[in-house]
């Protein structure tokens, strides 16, 4: 899309493109029928339940990581879902398994726990345990459940005899927007550390992280890994990735409010906060891309981005635009509905940007618009 195409879309806004969406899914569909496994959403990267319906097409339902995101795959996706948290909170459990057909325990302690609970719940619960494969190909600490240290999984040494009664899966997470090959690497260590486990048990989660819709991404090879395992192994496969159903669907739509020049630094200060509402670009961080808009370069007008909070350091450095910036022109940045959206905060009460859709008929549809009862009502 250009710049232009967005002159009818509210301002700030996340805007998803539903053909982009759909084809996304169905390529992941395919990679599912394929290799004979199941894949499922995770909420914690894309949780826009407006499209549910949509993705429920495609997909084997969703994993959850709490009370509310089990609830909402129950109620919005109409299926129970696979649910794993670190720790679950006693006061909770019981609606917990509620809305789960399978919940996977961080540790020993943590099933020996609950598991008398889940055995005497009235709907049987597959019960499973994360367990670590102690190797990733993640730069970023911040998002390697594998570092060292990590308290993300059981630690092999604890199951060199086997799984206790009750244990029908086992659950990994090693990934974070990675392909096959690594994926692949994962999986040797896994089978390293684990392998003797695999005849006990009835299924395999590997977790997510998985950018199957990434430009280049060696579906095939994909493919014939799972096929492989599954085979080798005789277990369902689960995979749960979150960033690869919406990847580079949709936009964040920005104004210029004013543009402040600060001893020859210039800042165009937006109508949005990239602490508020994109978080992972200074946490992460990450330099995301502008249409119309590129890195540095000298003699074209260039700026440093900044939000509309209060916090000193809320702003990205510099971009070079083909023409000199003005207040009320629009910056949009790409691939913004994965983790972005859900990340978001109302820190300082900023304006919360719309959520809108554009369908594949064109036209656009604003399906939520913030309020100050919004921001009132999450503190008490």
């Amino acid at each position: 899309m250009k710049i232009k195409e967005f002159d009818n879309v509210s301002s700030p806004c996340y805007l998803l493109e539903e053909e982009l969406l759909i084809k996304n899914l169905e390529l992941i569909s395919k990679v599912r029928d394929e290799a004979g496994v199941q894949i499922i959403l995770a909420f914690k990267a894309f949780s826009m339940w407006s499209v549910f319906d949509r993705v429920a097409e495609y997909l084997d339902g969703a994993t959850a990581s709490s009370l509310n995101e089990a609830r909402l795959c129950y109620e919005e996706m109409r299926s129970k879902a696979h649910t794993y948290s670190p720790a679950y909170l006693p006061r909770e459990f019981q609606e917990i398994m509620k809305y789960s057909s399978h919940i996977t325990f961080n540790s020993l302690s943590q099933f020996e726990q609950y598991k008398g609970t889940v055995m005497n719940a009235l709907d049987s619960i597959s019960m499973g345990l994360r367990v670590n494969p102690e190797v990733s190909n993640i730069e970023t600490d911040l998002y390697n459940p594998a570092a060292k240290g990590s308290r993300l999984g059981e630690d092999k040494a604890n199951l060199k005899n086997g799984l206790p009664a009750g244990i029908e899966g086992l659950h990994f997470h090693a990934l974070c927007e990675n392909n096959s090959y690594d994926l692949e690497k994962v999986l040797n260590n896994f089978e390293k550390y684990y392998g003797h486990l695999l005849k006990d048990i009835k299924w395999v989660n590997f977790g997510g992280g998985h950018l199957i819709t990434k430009k280049g991404y060696d579906t095939e090879h994909l493919i014939q890994l799972l096929i492989k395992f599954r085979k080798k192994y005789d277990v369902d496969i689960v995979l749960e990735p979150g960033s690869a159903i919406a990847w580079e669907t949709g936009y964040l739509i920005s104004s210029v409010l004013d543009i402040v020049d600060h001893h020859g630094v210039k800042t165009a200060i937006l109508d949005i906060s990239f602490t508020c509402h994109q978080p992972d670009t200074l946490e992460m961080p990450y330099r995301p891309k502008i249409i119309g808009a590129s890195d540095p370069v000298e003699n074209k007008p260039t700026y440093r981005l900044g939000g509309v909070s209060c916090l000193a350091g809320d702003y990205i450095n510099e971009y070079s635009f083909e023409e000199e910036l003005k207040i009320g022109d629009k910056v949009i940045f790409k691939d913004m509905i994965h983790y972005t959206m859900v990340k978001t905060t109302m820190f300082n009460g900023v304006t919360h940007p719309d959520i809108a859709i554009k369908k594949i008929d064109g036209s656009v549809e604003v399906l939520r618009r913030f309020n100050y009862d919004d921001f009132k009502y999450r503190l008490g």
